[in-house]
């Protein structure tokens, strides 16, 4: 259970999920994920953005989520699943929306250009 609780979805764009190098999607292991529990949980959710940010230590989880998401970001989520799509959209919805001190840390990190940034909030704003 908190194996479960301790996958963040806040860049969850980040599909929660490793990539094989020879692999066309990621694993779909973590399509039944309750995302709105984890984002519920202000301690777990900070465990999350201290390991992406490179300040705390990471969960297994946390782990394999910091080597996707530079690559989930860069291809707007190409390699993974609808379920990951549907979860990392209300991640990035929230966090955007309620958590905006983290999602200023870790745009500027994952996307120093700003393209993300710009895409996203965009459409937010409609």
């Amino acid at each position: 259970m908190l194996r479960t609780l301790l996958l963040l979805a806040p860049l969850a764009l980040a599909c929660f999920c490793q990539a094989a190098a020879t692999q066309q999607s990621y694993t779909d292991k973590w399509d039944r994920i309750d995302v709105d529990q984890i984002l519920k949980n202000d301690r777990i959710l900070k465990k999350y953005v201290d390991c992406l940010m490179d300040r705390g230590k990471c969960s297994p989880d946390a782990q394999e989520l910091r080597k996707v998401l530079p690559e989930a970001i860069q291809t707007e989520c190409a390699k993974c699943t609808d379920s990951q799509k549907r979860m990392a959209g209300k991640a990035l919805s929230y966090i955007l929306q309620n958590k905006r001190n983290y999602w200023n840390e870790l745009i500027g990190k994952y996307d120093p250009k700003g393209e993300f940034r710009k895409k996203y909030e965009y459409e937010e704003d409609k």
